[in-house]
């Protein structure tokens, strides 16, 4: 005996009326809490405080050897190199992007 057989897109039309534990949607449907943003979630955020203290900080110390570099090469019309140079310093193309902004802005 056969009776149920599938018609056409029957079951892709049909809304189910219980849920379905199978595909993205699966399990145990729960509210999400909400919770309030972490304090560390603050931290390296720039203040007025904070940038303060950083160009003291930078005034006293100067530059690292490998920014002074930097330096040169952007003197000299070469900030490709510059970047591939600091990309190997710093380990990614955004931070070397923002370095190589911050040193064009103190030349």
């Amino acid at each position: 005996l056969d009776l149920f057989i599938p018609v056409g897109d029957f079951h892709n039309t049909m809304p189910l009326s219980f849920e379905y534990a199978r595909g993205l949607q699966k399990g145990h449907k729960v509210a999400k809490t909400k919770l309030k943003p972490r304090h560390v979630a603050r931290k390296g955020r720039n203040t007025s405080h904070n940038k303060f203290i950083r160009d003291i900080v930078r005034e006293i110390v100067g530059f690292a050897p490998y920014e002074r570099r930097t330096m040169e090469f952007l003197k000299v019309s070469r900030e490709k190199r510059a970047l591939k140079f600091l990309k190997a310093r710093l380990g990614t193309h955004l931070r070397a992007k923002k370095k190589r902004e911050e040193l064009q802005k103190v030349i």
